[in-house]
C-alpha cells in the first residue's frame, strides 16, 4: 500500500509560483498513476492534473492548463506540481492520490477522482 505526504503549500501573491511535492512510501509507487486534486471551501473536490506511472503522459484541468506542470521521479518516489501564474481562484487544499481515473477526448485528458491512496493535503492560498 502506497502512503503519500504532500508539502510545499503556502501563501503567495497573484502571479506568483509554488512547487508542491508528494512524497511516497511503499514498494509499488512505480506501478501507480498519480493525480493532484484540490478542494476549496464550500466546493467539491476537483481534479487538477494526473501523470502516468512511467511513460510521462499527463492530463490537466482546463483551468490550469498552461500554468501548472506535473512531473515525477520514480527513483526518489516523488511527484511534483509546479504552479505558475497563480490566481486567487487557485486557493484550495491540494491533495495527491494514486490510481486516478482518466477521461480523455480529442481535446485532451483530465482526471475526475482517484481510487487509491490519498495524502493529508497541503494548503495553497493566493492573495494580495
Amino acid at each position: 500500500q502506497v502512503q503519500l505526504v504532500e508539502s510545499g503549500g503556502g501563501l503567495v501573491q497573484p502571479g506568483g509560483s509554488l512547487r508542491l511535492s508528494c512524497a511516497a512510501s511503499g514498494s509499488t509507487f512505480h506501478l501507480s498513476d498519480i493525480g493532484w486534486f484540490r478542494q476549496a471551501p464550500g466546493k467539491e473536490r476537483e481534479g487538477v492534473s494526473c501523470i502516468t506511472r512511467s511513460d510521462g503522459r499527463t492530463g490537466y484541468a482546463e483551468s490550469v492548463k498552461g500554468r501548472f506542470t506535473i512531473s515525477r521521479d520514480n527513483a526518489k518516489k516523488m511527484v511534483y506540481l509546479q504552479m505558475n501564474n497563480l490566481q486567487p481562484e487557485d486557493t484550495a487544499i491540494y491533495y495527491c492520490a494514486t490510481d486516478p481515473n482518466w477521461y480523455c477526448t480529442t481535446d485532451g485528458c483530465y482526471c475526475l477522482t482517484a481510487y487509491g491512496s490519498w495524502g493529508q493535503g497541503t494548503q495553497v492560498t493566493v492573495s494580495s
